[in-house]
Formats: C-alpha cells, structure tokens, sequence
C-alpha cells in the first residue's frame, strides 16, 4: 500500500511538472505577443498588431482651420486615426460607422480622428462637407497625403489606427470595416480600461 501511494505521488508530480512546463511554454510563446490580437476576429479578423507598441508617428497635418496638428497632441487619450479621402468608396462607405463610435464613446477619453487626404482646395471642401453630415467627427486633413504612408498601413486606403493614451500605436486595420460593431467598441473598451 505503502508503495502504490508512493508511486501516485510520483505520478502526480510529473504530471503537475508537466503541466508546469506546458504552462510556461505557453507563456512565452504568448510573451511577444500583444493581448489586443484576440480582437482579431469577426469584422476585425485582419486587425494587425504589433508585437510591440510602435510610436505614433510625428508627421504634421492640418486642423480645420488650417492650424498644425501632429498625433502627440492627443496624448493621454485613445485615438482613433482613420485616414481617408472622397474619391475612395470604402472610406466613405465606412464612415457613418465611424460617426457611430465617436457618438458613443462622445464624454469618454475616446477620440474619432479622421484625417483626410484629399489635395486639392475643392476636394477639401467636400471632404469637410461630408464629415459635416457625419456628427460628431472633427475634420483634419493631410493635403501631403503622406499620413497613409506614415501608419503602419503605409499607404492602405481606407485605414484605421489605434493608439493609447501613452501616444504609441496598437492596432492597425488596412480597409473598410464596421467601427461600430461588437468587435470594435471591445477593442476600444480594452484600450480604455489601460492606465495612461
């Protein structure tokens, strides 16, 4: 008896040592890994994370009235970029979606910023004519279009990106998708309930 019990003990230790090394296994596979990357799924399933927060970039773009705007000065909210222009149909098609978080989350620490990309001063306008019909969306424009280029995207059309409150990019998504959706405003939840 006093034999079989030692030989459960023995069993359970390996087992318990497995179970240990398996967990520890996972944990590192998972290390480098971002936890917002189980938000890729459903109308997000091509959200691209980085395995690291990457720095928002520093590229300069223009207000409303004309006024220098760079990414830094929303530090210390969430922000989510949304580069875009009137002669690409999915940035339009995906806009209303947009307006629709924006509205939700209106007296949180969530901030919509889309960025349009049009050039010329005609184009302009109607790209502030269309974000004046999608309440409550600022409009910042970027004439260079360059901003595209300086998102992880690097030149996707539409594109979204997600970035913390301490200013440092942590989602990407390249195309139109539903921003009002489940999937979405879980991922927006998530960057909100982070300390800054």
């Amino acid at each position: 008896m006093n034999g079989s019990r030692k030989a459960v003990a023995a069993g359970a230790a390996i087992v318990l040592l497995g179970l240990i090394a398996g967990g520890v296994t996972l944990y590192a596979d998972q290390a480098g890994k971002s936890d917002l990357s189980r938000f890729a799924m459903g109308e997000l399933a091509a959200l691209a994370v980085p395995p690291q927060p990457l720095a928002a970039p520093d590229h300069v773009f223009k207000t409303r009235e004309g006024a220098a705007a760079t990414l830094a000065d929303f530090r210390g909210k969430v922000v989510v970029v949304n580069v875009w222009a009137m002669w690409c149909a999915p940035c339009r098609t995906e806009m209303p979606t947009l307006a629709a978080l924006a509205s939700a989350y209106e007296d949180t620490d969530l901030l919509v910023l889309p960025i349009n990309v049009d050039a010329t001063p005609e184009q302009i306008a109607a790209g502030e004519a269309f974000i004046d019909g999608h309440a409550p969306l600022p409009f910042y424009s970027d004439p260079t279009f360059q901003m595209p280029f300086e998102l992880p995207g690097k030149g996707a059309m539409p594109q979204t990106v997600l970035i913390d409150r301490k200013g440092q990019v942590r989602a990407s998504y390249s195309g139109g998708a539903d921003w009002a959706g489940p999937e979405a405003r879980a991922l927006v939840e998530a960057l909100l309930a982070e300390p800054g």
